[in-house]
């Protein structure tokens, strides 16, 4: 069982690193990465307690949905970005301008690093969204086996 709480905190550190790498790389995320990255850092959280001794089976249980978590916006996000079905108007290009006031639409001060949600900076195959589904999908099972393995 712990061979596999391992390699799962391990699998997730590696693809939280990743995403870190590919930022400093220049590569700013968008803000449904953003959101991709928040389940693989619980858990880690979760996979360090569970290596520790505290509840290892049931932590795995919520590992494997943290895991789940991330690739279902990763599987979300990647359709966003293929055109699939629209995301959030915050950040796909929709929004809406006439909520916006005269002085809004005029300002100078957004960062040159702004990455709408609905556009691919990466890809091999699938995207970075992509990837993190197919990949998270896989440290579910990962999990999942963990917790209901005998030993």
């Amino acid at each position: 069982m712990k061979r596999f709480l391992a390699l799962a905190t391990f699998s997730h550190v590696s693809l939280l690193g990743g995403a870190f790498l590919f930022q400093a790389a220049g590569y700013a995320p968008c803000a449904m990465c953003l959101w991709q990255r928040w389940p693989h850092a619980a858990a880690i959280a979760l996979g360090v307690l569970a290596l520790s001794g505290i509840l290892p089976r049931a932590l795995a249980v919520v590992g494997a949905l943290a895991a789940l978590t991330t690739a279902g916006i990763g599987a979300f996000h990647a359709g966003v970005e293929q055109g699939w079905w629209p995301g959030p108007s915050a950040c796909s290009g929709v929004g809406d301008l006439g909520a916006l006031s005269g002085s809004d639409l005029l300002s100078t001060d957004i960062p040159e690093t702004v990455v709408m949600c609905d556009e691919i900076v990466w890809q091999l195959g699938l995207t970075m969204a992509g990837w993190n589904a197919v990949l998270s999908l896989g440290l579910a099972a990962i999990w999942l086996f963990a917790a209901f393995r005998s030993r």
